[in-house]
C-alpha cells in the first residue's frame, strides 16, 4: 500500500525555559509586572521571542526585560525587585543547573 501526502500543515509551539516545572503553576508563568505569559510579548513589543527577552534577578524572579527596565526607571521603584522589594541585581540565567 502506497500513501501519497498531498498537503501538510506543520504546527509548533515554543516557550521560554525558566527552570520552573510546568506542574507547579496551573496558570503558567507570567511576568509579574505586566501579567502577560513569558511566551507572549510585553506591552512595548509587537512580536514575542528574542526581541522581547526575559531577565532573571538574583532573587530568582523573572520578568520581561522591557517591563523590568521600565519599572526600574521609575523613582518609586527604588531600584528594587517588584515582587519582594530586595535591591534588584541581575543574575546569570540558570536553567537546569547550568548557567547560560
Amino acid at each position: 500500500m502506497k500513501v501519497n501526502v498531498k498537503s501538510w500543515h506543520a504546527v509548533a509551539q515554543w516557550q521560554w525555559d525558566t527552570g520552573n516545572d510546568q506542574d507547579d503553576d496551573p496558570e503558567g508563568d507570567v511576568c509579574g509586572i505586566c501579567r502577560v505569559p513569558y511566551e507572549g510579548c510585553c506591552p512595548a513589543c509587537k512580536v514575542p521571542g528574542d526581541d522581547c527577552p526575559l531577565i532573571w534577578g538574583e532573587c530568582s524572579h523573572v520578568f520581561h526585560m522591557h517591563c523590568l527596565l521600565k519599572w526600574i526607571s521609575t523613582s518609586s521603584s527604588k531600584q528594587q525587585c517588584p515582587m519582594d522589594r530586595r535591591t534588584w541585581v541581575t543574575a546569570e540565567r540558570k536553567v537546569g543547573g547550568s548557567k547560560t
